[in-house]
């Protein structure tokens, strides 16, 4: 059974990592903002968890599938739907169960699916208790209720309930998943505050600290696929920056240049868990938040489209 897991594991992996690598190279187009990258970043996250996918004549697998890998046919309730898996390897003369064609890969992969096990349960743990030492280290944090420069209260629009202190951490990021907070270092700028909390408060909407623990989790079980840290990586980036663009769609110039001072005041300290105001390349954010210009309806139309289109080819299987 091990054995037949990691068949459909490394066969996941690098479906994948042609998707992943088409992704990188669609991050190279500057013009598009990168909200756009991080909901790309569903295809090979998708692939790596899931074995099994629609097959379409659309799907950029049916043109692959005619030169180096192939499909499996799991379910076909019609002649125009089917439920395919990928399978790259093609060691195998039947799926269900798995007859290789040659005995000694049975072994081979029994083996090797244990080492995969190991090593992965191995990682997870290790994420699990880096988790809790994270959260730990700021459970004496004190709630704190900001003011702004001036003395007037931070704007309505930054939530301030969940913002707490302490002298543990060194830059403002959000702690937790299922009831997130805001802490901040004890040395915070009060002029600073509301670009901060605005960043944060994203953060908490969007669910980041959820989709980055994903990313982990998912890293962790394709350990053995290097491309898969490089995607991590890569992702969290676009996390950061995505953020960012979200957090300035309303501000004015000079407000979005405020917001970037503040950004490279805050750059210091980082967490695998925590999103943090200076928690990614600061000056690739900088650039972006400079260079950033707000969407048309007509422009957000046409990246939604392109945006469906470039995923239902990616995300299919040969048809």
């Amino acid at each position: 059974m091990i054995g037949e897991i990691c068949y459909w594991i490394f066969n996941m992996s690098i479906a994948a990592s042609a998707m992943g690598l088409l992704v990188l190279l669609i991050r190279k187009l500057n013009f598009m903002p990168r909200r756009v990258f991080v909901i790309l970043w569903i295809v090979p996250f998708v692939r790596m968890i899931c074995p099994l996918a629609f097959g379409s004549r659309y799907s950029l697998m049916s043109l692959i599938s005619r030169f180096t890998t192939r499909t499996v046919t799991v379910y076909q309730p019609t002649d125009s739907i089917s439920i395919a898996a990928m399978n790259a390897i093609q060691a195998a003369e039947s799926y269900s169960p798995i007859t290789y064609k040659v005995n000694v890969l049975e072994r081979v992969f029994k083996i090797a699916g244990l080492v995969w096990l190991i090593i992965a349960s191995a990682l997870i743990i290790a994420l699990g208790i880096m988790y809790v030492t994270t959260m730990r280290a700021i459970k004496d944090a004190k709630p704190l209720r900001p003011k702004v420069s001036g003395g007037s209260e931070v704007s309505d629009a930054c939530s301030i309930d969940n913002v707490y202190t302490s002298d543990r951490v060194d830059s403002p990021a959000v702690y937790g998943i299922i009831k997130p907070r805001i802490v901040l270092p004890g040395t915070c700028p009060e002029k600073d505050m509301e670009y901060i909390l605005k960043h944060e408060n994203t953060h908490i909407r969007r669910g980041d600290n959820l989709w980055r623990l994903l990313g982990f989790l998912t890293a962790a079980i394709h350990w053995f696929n290097p491309l898969s840290w490089v995607f991590l990586k890569a992702f969290l980036a676009d996390i950061e920056l995505a953020c960012d663009e979200r957090a300035i769609a309303g501000y004015g110039k000079e407000e979005q240049k405020e917001y970037a001072r503040t950004l490279l005041a805050c750059a210091r300290g980082k967490s695998l868990f925590v999103s943090a105001f200076g928690g990614a390349k600061v000056r690739t954010r900088i650039e972006n938040i400079l260079s950033y210009k707000k969407m048309t309806a007509f422009s957000a139309a046409g990246f939604t489209v392109l945006i469906a289109v470039i995923i239902f080819t990616l995300i299919t299987n040969a048809g």
